[in-house]
């Protein structure tokens, strides 16, 4: 049997996705959990790992297991042994044929700033606070520049390991609600700090210190040493993985406020 969890996580604490030796990772306490709900679960499969200090409002992932528990059960055993920092939303019975990582379909993230001469006591952990002035017209325009199927090594981490830098950005919108921005970028799939390497190009276009235009330059040079810079990892979301209909996966809209 094949179950498909669906979670959200503070990643403030944590040293990202990826189990790794004596740090305090998602998958380590997700695993752990699982250990002492299900002894007969095998190693879970995730739909996209994000860094330390990375947020999710809805990360999949899947595991088979022999054990007949009902979704209620799996979420109420499963939280109960789980830190208050992570949070399994929903519990589905799927396909064998499932895949949180190759049955997506499209991922969405957002990226939140907050943008004033004051820095927050509050948003500290969720926004990257820039005190110069932005202007979020320029940074949509420049935004628009990268729609479409391109090659994004530009944007990509030094240490990315995907073989095919060829990607599809199917959205990229600029949204400002006072002095908070969020950056929506949706796409089947990302590099490697692709997204964080976006938002820090439009920043200084926004700022006014590069043009527009330069977007579309740095897209066209596949260097990477040409873009902006990586965007601070805590006012990244992934807010949704999305799957065919016929999976019955839910929808989840819970983005997180204020935009």
């Amino acid at each position: 049997m094949r179950i498909a969890l669906g979670i959200e996580y503070d990643g403030t604490r944590f040293a990202g996705w990826q189990i790794q030796p004596h740090q305090r990772t998602v998958q380590g306490c997700l695993q752990e959990s699982l250990s002492k709900v299900d002894k007969h679960a095998t190693k879970m499969v995730v739909a996209g790992r994000t860094d330390s200090g990375v947020h999710a409002l809805s990360q999949v992932i899947h595991f088979d297991t022999s054990s007949f528990r009902s979704e209620r059960d799996w979420i109420l055993g499963l939280n109960t042994n789980l830190p208050c920092d992570i949070n399994i939303i929903w519990a589905r019975n799927v396909d064998d044929n499932f895949s949180a990582r190759f049955s997506a379909i499209r991922r969405s993230y957002r990226y939140l700033l907050i943008n004033r001469t004051s820095r927050s006591g509050i948003y500290a952990d969720r926004m990257w606070w820039v005190f110069k002035p932005l202007d979020e017209d320029l940074m949509q325009k420049a935004a628009n520049l990268l729609i479409g199927y391109h090659d994004f090594s530009a944007f990509r981490a030094k240490d990315c390991q995907a073989t095919n830098t060829m990607k599809t950005m199917e959205l990229a919108r600029v949204i400002r609600r006072g002095n908070l921005i969020a950056v929506d970028i949706v796409a089947q799939s990302f590099l490697h700090h692709m997204v964080r390497n976006i938002v820090g190009t439009l920043v200084l276009i926004g700022q006014g210190k590069m043009p527009v235009e330069w977007a579309k330059q740095i897209l066209a040079s596949k260097d990477r040493g040409k873009a902006g810079i990586t965007s601070p990892p805590q006012g990244l979301y992934l807010i949704n993985v999305e799957y065919h209909i016929r999976y019955s996966l839910p929808t989840v809209s819970n983005f997180p406020v204020p935009c």
